[in-house]
């Protein structure tokens, strides 16, 4: 089933660009920027959020104001493929792993990993490499993220 394209105007880009730079942005406030009511404004949320288009807001937690200054990205390679959905289940109980994705290449997933220290990561890394039915794995630590941006509106 593919999905389905959400459809905006002018009207719904201006008010989605208000609540990516800053999702508390009261809604009158947005009402008298755009121009419209902030009974208009509640509805056009509403409908952008029935299209699928928003799925939420939330607030964003700075990781090393918490200690977590080691963000890794680390290709999984399974023993046999058919094994994939007791190992991502498995995977999920490792609060490290902030992302899991299938992907085309040499791994059978991707993870994007956060940690503490290099030391923190190794104990993550034991802890995957223990999953039975994942073969190895490949690592790869992020220096510095140099663009961190949504789909532009």
């Amino acid at each position: 089933m593919k999905n389905k394209i959400a459809t905006i105007d002018g009207i719904d880009k201006k008010i989605l660009r208000t609540l990516m730079d800053d999702a508390r942005t009261p809604i009158l406030e947005i009402a008298r920027n755009v121009g419209i009511s902030g009974a208009a404004i509640h509805q056009r949320l509403r409908k952008l959020e029935k299209s699928g288009l928003l799925s939420g807001s939330k607030f964003i937690i700075n990781p090393v104001a918490l200690g977590f200054n080691t963000m890794s990205f680390v290709g999984v390679f399974f023993d046999k493929a058919a094994d994939a959905p007791l190992i991502i289940k498995l995977l999920k109980r490792v609060p490290e792993v902030l992302e899991c994705h299938y992907t085309t290449g040499n791994w059978n997933v991707f993870l994007k990993v956060l940690c503490k220290s290099n030391d923190h990561l190794m104990q993550v890394l034991n802890t995957i490499q223990e999953i039975n039915g994942v073969s190895r794995t490949e690592t790869f630590i992020s220096l510095d993220q140099q663009i961190n941006r949504q789909i532009k509106i």
